[in-house]
């Protein structure tokens, strides 16, 4: 054991080398000589001693993320032996677990990593509020100038080409963290981002959930940049940021001194509380700007001032003028919503429909009076089977293409009324967000999941079960650690439960879902993308999340015989590989689909070719053949 410590603590004396590009090659100790290289840390370190421990300052935190253990190791001892605190991860798919457990000063990262390098990993920090601010340094042993260049346009804050002397790199970091300190101190903590004014998210979220119940006065904008994962591309991470900054302030402006706030990366949301508003400060650089003050109640007519005072604009896009394509949808308050969250729902199925208006523009539309009368009666027979509890799950298995024994099933909800007929999840759950009882559903389906998952597992059977959740439910307060201690009561698992989340739902709530997954993620519970259909904006949200698995869009096995379909569907299937995806082919119905996915490179297959939904777990996964 006191072997295994010591080489823990000091690695083989050849890494030295790496890190130190002018120390005596010859003369360094042997490897197992711990007192003589714990002398020469404390040498070369002795000198650089942080700040923090002499003004009484917390201890500087370094999270370092390194692939190879003996040079995380190794780059622990400096820093710790200057007094700082330093944590490593070797994982890259640990990292935002370890951001919020350790929360760090600074990220100290090697750009080059196998699975995820650091380029993707920066942006997926970038990509969480609560990092923005977080410094990044990179460790490369790359000398090319250019590339030096690209690490600080994805974001990083400096880099240090390896090798790299101690007193060197102590010093990089402690003055790095001196400033970053210095200027979160300056920060005013009044729920506004300092640079834009805007709200914070929470800030946004606390206010709608104040006001939106008390009164239908006023009306949400949910506004979306797009195209910003191109833009990035073409950009850069530092510039592309700089141009969504400058697009915060300028939202700020346009709304007039109505609360607004960035929800994530290319998402806005404005509440404009009162009905009667005044559009003079959009300036009138379109002709629909003059009908703002003659019909300031039409919240169509003020999404196009906002639309137009926003893409009208030139950003400065590095010394270039760039113009925002925007699109808006948004939600009358009028309408009677119960809570903030049924109006964002609302305003979010509005920006849906904006994606595919011309004008990129659309107002949510409640239900006709007929099915909202339909729509009354479906909601209070959902509350009547939650409080019944009759909730079932059935089941359709996902198999291998490639062969295997792993047990593994979609689960499909199914309500069964008060009469004993069945119905779909389709039929329920868009009445149940409506309704606000969409939460207590998902809720209960994972109940259901997590008690056959355990009764398999005691059964010496174990599987696992891919289970359909909303991001709404994942980012109500509390939710995450409700599941992960009920996973740790019942001793699950984690890789046995997928979550599964739609693709339109996970662009509009990635923040959410990057803050529910990283409390996830030391139980080892896995995401999946459903109706996966990639484009940029898709590509940054693979980036984003620790996703595991990617269902494509239905279509990918229905229409096969369309030649464009099918080039769209190897293209997606290929780019989900690329960045480390396992892919399921759903709803393969015949032999010809199933052999033209496992041509493209499938990894597995669901649909009734297989086996039809059922209510049982009967599939022969041993001896199953595609």
């Amino acid at each position: 054991m006191a072997d295994d410590t010591r080489r823990a603590e000091f690695p083989p004396a050849h890494y030295w080398r790496r890190w130190s590009s002018d120390a005596a090659a010859p003369t360094l100790p042997a490897e197992d000589d711990g007192d003589a290289i714990r002398a020469e840390l404390a040498l070369q370190a002795a000198s650089a001693r942080p700040a923090a421990a002499a003004s009484g300052e917390p201890p500087y935190r370094v999270l370092i993320v390194e692939d190879d253990r003996s040079q995380a190791l190794f780059a622990q001892s400096v820093l710790q032996g200057a007094g700082m605190q330093a944590q490593a991860v070797s994982d890259a798919g640990q990292v935002m677990a370890a951001l919020k457990a350790f929360q760090p000063d600074l990220v100290l990262m090697d750009l080059h990593m196998p699975a995820i390098d650091g380029a993707e990993l920066t942006d997926m920090i970038r990509g969480n509020a609560r990092y923005a601010h977080t410094p990044i340094v990179f460790l490369t042993g790359d000398p090319d100038p250019e590339r030096q260049f690209e690490v600080l346009e994805i974001g990083a804050d400096d880099f240090l080409s390896k090798p790299v002397r101690p007193r060197h790199l102590v010093a990089a970091v402690e003055n790095r963290i001196k400033r970053a300190r210095k200027l979160r101190a300056q920060r005013p903590d009044d729920g506004r981002h300092p640079s834009t004014g805007l709200h914070t998210r929470n800030r946004m979220l606390q206010r709608l959930a104040a006001a939106i119940p008390g009164g239908g006065d006023g009306t949400l904008y949910f506004l979306e940049i797009d195209g910003t994962a191109a833009l990035r591309d073409r950009l850069g991470y530092a510039t592309l940021e700089s141009v969504l900054l400058e697009a915060g302030r300028r939202i700020a402006e346009l709304a007039g001194g109505h609360p607004a706030a960035r929800l994530n990366d290319n998402t806005f949301l404005i509440h404009v509380e009162h009905a009667h508003v005044e559009h003079a400060h959009v300036e009138h650089a379109h002709v629909e700007h003059a009908h703002a003050a003659s019909a300031p109640d039409d919240p169509l007519v003020w999404a196009r001032g906002l639309r137009d005072g926003l893409g009208g604009h030139p950003f400065d896009a590095g010394g270039e003028p760039l113009r925002l394509r925007v699109r808006i949808g948004c939600a009358a308050l009028a309408h009677g919503f119960e809570d903030a969250g049924s109006a964002l729902a609302a305003a979010e199925q509005a920006l849906r429909a904006s994606r595919n208006d011309p004008v990129g523009i659309a107002a949510y539309v409640p239900p006709e009076p007929g099915v909202l009368e339909r729509t009354r009666g479906l909601s209070d027979m959902i509350a009547d089977a939650l409080a019944g509890d009759r909730l079932e799950l059935a089941y359709q298995p996902i198999v291998a293409v490639s062969g295997g024994d792993q047990a593994q099933y979609q689960t499909l909800l199914r309500l069964r009324d008060a009469e004993g007929t069945l119905h779909t999840a389709g039929e329920i759950l868009p009445v149940a967000e409506a309704a606000g009882l969409l939460q207590d559903i998902d809720r209960r389906v994972l109940e259901l999941a997590l008690a056959l998952l355990q009764k398999q597992q005691a059964r010496g059977m174990p599987l696992r079960l891919f289970v359909s959740q909303s991001p709404r439910s994942l980012a109500r307060e509390g939710h995450a650690a409700w599941l992960l201690s009920a996973m740790q009561e019942r001793g699950i698992d984690g890789t046995c439960l997928v979550i599964d989340v739609r693709q339109d739902d996970a662009l509009v709530h990635a923040v959410s879902l990057q803050e529910f997954c990283t409390t996830m993620a030391s139980a080892g519970a896995q995401l999946c993308l459903s109706q996966y259909r990639p484009d940029g904006d898709v590509d940054t949200l693979l980036a984003q999340l620790p996703l595991n698995f990617v269902r494509l869009a239905a279509d990918f096995s229905s229409k096969l015989a369309d030649v464009a379909v099918r080039d769209a569907m190897r293209e997606a299937i290929e780019r989900a590989h690329r960045v480390g995806l396992q892919v399921i082919g759903q709803q393969v119905e015949d032999p010809q689909a199933a052999a033209t996915l496992w041509m493209s490179g499938i990894d597995y297959i669901q649909g009734n070719l297989v086996q039809q939904v059922a209510d049982d777990l009967d599939f022969d996964f041993h001896h199953s053949v595609l």
